[in-house]
């Protein structure tokens, strides 16, 4: 189906949010849309999919007028979309997730729907089970679920928003088979993306856009420094991480081990200096979010022991409060920013109400409001002290949560940090960790993003089928190394790993 976007205007109170923007997908193609966070990508492909209403331009498919107001209407006209955060319900099954929006309501063959999905999943080599709980799943795992949802409704023109931020490798490659067989089927796909080498691998054309505006369209191949040019107006240059490690220490974990019901891993020991930075690789659910989430004080080590220096020196937070955590200047960002970083509902402001600790019974508004005008401003965020984070791209949800990070702190814990971030705000994301770094501050990251693992990181920690790598010197590795050694190739060259229990 042939999708176009003629003229499409839309603002957030004083923001433009799309300017005169004109966009056309051809059935068959996969067509790429780039730009850096806050360019009006999400918003407009929103618009598409009737999660927001145009304020003025006109919508064809196929060459007719297409009223489309409400994700219902979408669907119905063979429009889906998949978010950047997949909309799904964590509580239920795999199965009630994709019969979710089907026709039939109770009457529904559950035996009928059973065997569709497997058919679906079969074409496309998802290995997804239909009893297992939406909680349970990966973000990868959860996209594909989506697809295969959105397929079984009828979807012509299927939109996917920032779909390889914080899956594995394998996940997108299985991803992008999927969508060149979509394509191949005389599907039209919207690929959103500020992963130059996503659509340059993806896509046909590229349509690029800034501030609101489209820039320009090109076809693929073309040159890297074309897009971005295109997409920033210049030339840009990563940061160079330089040493901020220390003699001090910031934590040491003695004989920790962790896991859930699907893996348990173990980390015999581990000492993190002031200042230093360190990687965790490895594919989704390989247990680097559980160590994140014990070095947090968010969940409790079934054995060891974890030590994190505060004001008064090393001091053992095994078993400790979250709180405690806390008031001993560790400070958590969690991958999922709408989920468990951010509340949707609710403004920039009154996040900042709910981080700043109060003693009385009553809100300052105004001193709220001045210091989320700070935030605003000193994080290039683009909003206002009363706009909802739900409102928010994906990029200033990210800069939100890091202008809600308190200072100083003494330990820094993230979780693929620039996820769904343009080149511009991952540099950027990087120069306040570093700038942190420089104080003091200690950082342990997990990313999917090689590359950002060996550029930033002091040492790396290998996390692959339960095996623990032990720390080891980014001079001594490259991205296809670490490749190897997320694959479980750890080799005898003093990077032994300690075993896991699956």
């Amino acid at each position: 189906m042939n999708a176009q976007l003629n003229h499409i205007y839309k603002s957030f109170g004083a923001v433009q949010a799309n300017v005169d923007v004109s966009l056309t997908v051809q059935s068959g193609a996969i067509h790429g849309l780039l730009g850096e966070n806050g360019a009006g990508k999400s918003t407009l492909v929103k618009m598409l999919s009737g999660f927001i209403t145009r304020d003025a331009g006109e919508i064809l498919l196929d060459d007719k007028p297409a009223e489309v107001r409400t994700p219902a209407d979408g669907i119905r006209a063979g429009v889906g979309m998949l978010h950047q955060d997949p909309l799904d319900f964590p509580p239920m099954t795999v199965l009630d997730n994709f019969v979710a929006g089907k026709a039939g309501g109770l009457f529904l063959n559950r035996r009928d729907a059973v065997q569709e999905f497997k058919i679906l999943a079969d074409q496309f080599n998802f290995a997804l089970d239909v009893d297992e709980q939406m909680g349970n799943l990966t973000i990868g795992e959860r996209q594909q679920l989506e697809i295969l949802r959105l397929l079984s409704l009828g979807v012509s023109t299927l939109i996917l928003d920032e779909p390889t931020t914080g899956i594995s490798a394998s996940q997108k490659t299985a991803l992008f088979d999927a969508l060149r067989k979509l394509a191949g089927q005389g599907k039209s796909i919207v690929f959103v993306s500020h992963k130059l080498e996503d659509v340059e691998e993806l896509c046909n054309q590229v349509t690029v856009m800034r501030a609101g505006h489209v820039v320009g369209t090109v076809d693929i191949p073309c040159p890297t420094s074309t897009l971005v040019s295109m997409m920033f107006g210049r030339e840009l240059a990563a940061p160079v991480k330089p040493p901020t490690c220390q003699a001090d220490i910031a934590m040491r974990i003695q004989g920790l081990t962790i896991g859930d019901d699907r893996i348990d891993v173990q980390v015999a020991d581990l000492t993190v200096r002031r200042g230093e930075v360190i990687g965790l690789a490895g594919l989704e659910g390989s247990g680097q979010r559980l160590f994140l989430l014990t070095c947090a004080g968010v969940l409790r080590p079934a054995t060891g022991k974890l030590y994190i220096r505060d004001a008064n020196g090393l001091c053992e937070m095994t078993g400790k409060p979250y709180h405690q955590y806390q008031t001993s200047g560790v400070g958590y960002l969690p991958a999922d920013r709408l989920r468990e970083g951010l509340i949707w509902g609710l403004s920039i402001q009154e996040h900042v109400v709910l981080r700043t600790s109060s003693s009385g019974l009553f809100i300052d508004r105004e001193a709220s409001r001045q210091v989320a005008d700070q935030a605003i401003q000193k994080f290039n965020i683009r909003g206002k002290a009363d706009t909802r984070v739900g409102q928010l791209s994906g990029g200033n949800q990210q800069r939100t949560q890091l202008a809600l990070l308190p200072s100083p702190l003494n330990l820094v814990l993230l979780e693929h940090p620039t996820r769904g971030l343009d080149i511009e705000s991952t540099i950027w994301v990087w120069q306040q960790l570093i700038e942190r770094c420089r104080n003091g501050t200690s950082i342990i990251f997990a990313s999917s993003d090689l590359d950002e693992i060996v550029q930033y990181s002091d040492r790396v920690i290998v996390f692959s089928g339960g095996k623990v790598s032990t720390p080891i010197e980014t001079t001594a590795l490259t991205a296809g190394k670490l490749g190897e050694m997320i694959g479980g190739k750890f080799g005898n060259n003093g990077n032994s790993a300690y075993a896991g229990v699956n």
